[in-house]
């Protein structure tokens, strides 16, 4: 047995010492594109979706699809940052779902920028501060994120990726059962996605809403009888107790994050596009204002009205269409869409995420 384990081990070895040798290779392939890019950005997010979409379509297991795209995600992270040490703003401190988020998106050795606030993670890439930030804009469970939504309405920056996460939320605290816990803090869409496991395990706890899941934790481990709701990061960050794992009350319960920049993405052969638009106050309006997308064969995958904030009962509406602005038919349609719109901001086009 033992000669049989050392002769596999072996073969690791082996594989080890040429992957390592491949990956060097590869990474010296980046660094020669990012010299022919004269100063053009290191990340281009429909080539990275090209690529992981190219490996997940070939992998035949034992690895799943999704560590097998996270792993590759890493690969290009590091490649990346041999033309470039870019930084990523994101809904802080850390150990939110955010960085998760950003993380998954653009792997772990891209610098990440924690903000205090949705409204500054705008900020950071409005300014230049960073080049690229990520926000949360709708959850399977609790629907859309209002303040995302209020600030795309108004900001010169463009939507060129997306990312969506699984979200597993966890109870944790500094104490050691489950019983002490007389307060629980969290942001409020994660109080919400746990409310029925709440009611029936702490039906006696205070519920407190805080900015952040991260600060929840932070609080929960400054304070006796005090637990957070949030990524398991959140509690080796912070030396809390993990009392209770996957306490969502909806087990596909996921969070879309939008990917913000000075530049929206080129086409990549499965994109979307997200735009805001409103329509004239006449009967029929929204049916005449959908029929361009019919008329063009573009699928509409979300739809979400608002209250547009320049007068009483007016509503713009955001929607995201399959297919990339470039594309003839959704060109066509958008074309369309200008002619019968009161008002129409394209946020731009972007890869579907991969996994």
């Amino acid at each position: 047995m033992n000669d049989k384990i050392k002769s596999i081990r072996d073969r690791i070895d082996a594989l080890d010492e040429r992957l390592v040798r491949l990956l060097s290779a590869r990474a010296r392939l980046a660094q020669r594109i990012g010299g022919l890019k004269e100063g053009g950005p290191a990340y281009r997010p429909e080539r990275e979706a090209q690529v992981l979409r190219a490996v997940v379509g070939k992998n035949r297991g034992p690895l799943s699809d999704a560590a097998l795209a996270r792993l590759f995600t890493e690969i290009m992270s590091a490649c990346r940052a041999l033309e470039d040490a870019m930084a990523v703003a994101y809904l802080g401190p850390p150990g939110t779902f955010s960085q998760e988020a950003a993380f998954k998106h653009f792997g772990a050795v891209a610098s990440t920028v924690p903000c205090a606030s949705i409204d500054e993670v705008f900020r950071q890439v409005e300014t230049g501060a960073v080049g690229y930030g990520v926000v949360p804009v709708e959850n399977s469970t609790e629907g859309a994120i209002g303040r995302t939504l209020d600030l795309l309405l108004s900001t010169p920056a463009r939507t060129c990726g997306e990312v969506m996460l699984p979200i597993r939320q966890c109870l944790m605290s500094r104490e050691r059962r489950m019983s002490a816990i007389r307060k629980v803090y969290s942001h409020t869409q994660s109080l919400a996605q746990c409310q029925q496991w709440l009611a029936r395990e702490l039906p006696h706890a205070e519920r407190v809403a805080v900015v952040s899941n991260a600060e929840a934790a932070r609080m929960a481990a400054r304070e006796r009888g005090a637990a957070a709701i949030g990524p398991k990061t959140a509690a080796a960050i912070y030396r809390l107790s993990l009392l209770a794992r996957n306490i969502e009350d909806e087990a596909k319960n996921t969070t879309r994050f939008v990917v913000l920049a000075e530049r929206d993405a080129a086409r990549s052969g499965r994109d979307k596009t997200s735009l805001i638009l409103s329509a004239r106050n006449v009967p029929g309006a929204m049916k005449e204002l959908l029929s361009p997308l019919a008329a063009n064969q573009v699928s509409m995958t979300r739809l979400e009205s608002r209250p547009s904030r320049t007068g009483l009962w007016e509503y713009v509406f955001y929607m995201d269409v399959e297919g990339h602005q470039d594309d003839a038919n959704v060109a066509r349609a958008l074309a369309e869409l200008r002619t019968k719109a009161t008002f129409l901001k394209i946020l731009g086009s972007y890869p579907a995420a991969v996994a």
